[in-house]
């Protein structure tokens, strides 16, 4: 009785404490969001009680050439923007996903899953995959572990044992990056169809049969992205942040380019290539160097515009979903952007090699102008981060008044959206991401593209 009692007391006393921690971390993020809110709000206040002051300057800066020229230019650069979001807008209404088609006209697949590092990890993506609501004799399923240190390749047997022949084991001599780890299964993977997914994400048990449906209904079509969503969301504040960000980048923007069938890059954590478009590339992609060095970075952006030059579409599943781990910290996050900004210069770089060639048929126009907004991007990074800085020294109020409430107009179109498909409480992360982004991450685009010819992986 006495042991009982005391074990109850125990049990009583953990849920209390986890009650505790979950009322802090509610309060800590309600401080964050009404943080935020309160912050843009004092920023409209400013640029709306100072309006008189900053008309002066701006009529200062009329009287000089140099002035015009600049304010004409930020003029146009804000309503060539205005005009993009606009076409991407209503290409996100044209856009429908492809419904799943019958189990008899399915592809037969190659999921290939690389793994470094990633200990009990692999094993939950494995057995996700095994789950599928997919015909069990069109699946195979590749687990390649790239030389981890930790206890992944013990992880992986164990999914071999559970799962049986649906899934072959390979192990890498030692780290050789994830593209080597890819290339094994694209060059002896079977599938009419390759299906790759990181090792720290699970899949739905119908993404497997959404993602690859496109390929039954369009001869054209050369890849497919997956819509991949944060995994880890409840864990920390960057992945609750991040979590509004995904939805955004991928059921809108991504959506508006697969209208087109010009999605620009196809995510590492889900992806899907008809056979022959990769046996096309496959060699030019393995052997890809920037500036005389091997590219080890970059590996999905890099084969999807390989395909993309060979005149194939490139689509987008909403209904293919994934969850994925996302950093957790601030370090892991910026390497991670990094990482990705390197590629996008890189590939927009490779990109203008066929973009104005006749590479496929169909509309030209909106992926040009959709290629048109990432040189854009590229071109004026470094020149508006320098005319940031010198509005931040030179006049602190109203450029800090300007940027606060200019992230919250944008703020606000990404809070609506994820209200729209999902609920208001989480898409109120919105405006303390963009806030972070603003003071915490924006020097990692024109780091990204003065450190360009490096290649490192930076998480791993």
């Amino acid at each position: 009785m006495e042991v009982k009692t005391a074990i109850e007391i125990s049990e009583k006393s953990e849920e209390s404490l986890f009650s505790t921690i979950k009322k802090r971390i509610k309060r800590r993020d309600f401080g964050i969001i009404i943080g935020a809110q309160i912050l843009m709000f004092s920023a409209i206040y400013l640029l709306n009680n100072f309006h008189p002051y900053f008309q002066e300057l701006h009529f200062q800066r009329m009287q000089t050439f140099s002035g015009r020229i600049l304010i004409y230019f930020l003029f146009a650069l804000l309503v060539f923007q205005v005009l993009f979001l606009i076409y991407i807008a209503y290409l996100y209404v044209k856009y429908k996903p492809i419904p799943s088609v019958s189990d008899e006209d399915l592809p037969v697949c190659t999921i290939i899953v690389p793994a470094y590092n990633e200990s009990k990890m692999v094993y939950s993506t494995l057995l996700s995959i095994s789950k599928s609501d997919y015909p069990k004799e069109k699946l195979e399923i590749w687990a390649v572990d790239d030389g981890s240190k930790d206890d992944t390749w013990y992880w992986i047997n164990k999914a071999k044992e559970d799962l049986g022949n649906l899934i072959s084991v390979f192990r890498q001599p030692e780290n050789k990056g994830k593209r080597q780890a890819l290339y094994k299964g694209f060059t002896q993977g079977k599938g009419e169809v390759f299906i790759t997914i990181d090792s720290d994400s699970v899949v739905e048990k119908d993404t497997i049969r959404n993602l690859v449906s496109p390929f039954v209904k369009d001869k054209n079509c050369g890849a497919v992205a997956g819509n991949v969503k944060v995994l880890n969301k409840n864990q920390a504040i960057i992945p609750k942040m991040l979590n509004v960000s995904f939805v955004f980048s991928f059921e809108f923007i991504r959506s508006a380019q697969s209208a087109l069938g010009f999605v620009l890059c196809t995510p590492g954590a889900l992806s899907a290539y008809r056979r022959e478009a990769v046996l096309n590339a496959v060699e030019r992609w393995i052997n890809q160097k920037f500036v005389g060095k091997m590219a080890t970075i970059g590996e999905d952006r890099a084969m999807t515009n390989l395909i993309l030059e060979q005149g194939y579409r490139v689509n987008f599943q909403k209904n293919a979903h994934v969850l994925t781990n996302t950093p957790i910290g601030f370090k892991n996050l910026h390497k991670m952007f990094t990482r990705w900004g390197r590629s996008n210069v890189r590939e927009t770089l490779m990109m203008n090699k066929f973009i104005f060639k006749k590479f496929r048929t169909g509309n030209k126009f909106g992926v040009r102008f959709i290629f048109f907004n990432q040189v854009i991007k590229l071109l004026l990074t470094i020149p508006l981060t320098v005319l940031m800085f010198y509005f931040l020294f030179t006049h602190p109020v109203l450029y800090m008044s300007s940027a606060l409430t200019g992230t919250f107009i944008f703020s606000s179109i990404q809070m609506l959206f994820f209200t729209k498909q999902y609920n208001f409480v989480e898409s109120l992360w919105a405006y303390p991401y963009s806030i972070f982004y603003l003071f915490a991450l924006f020097w990692i685009a024109p780091f990204a593209i003065l450190t360009v010819k490096n290649g490192g992986w930076l998480t791993r």
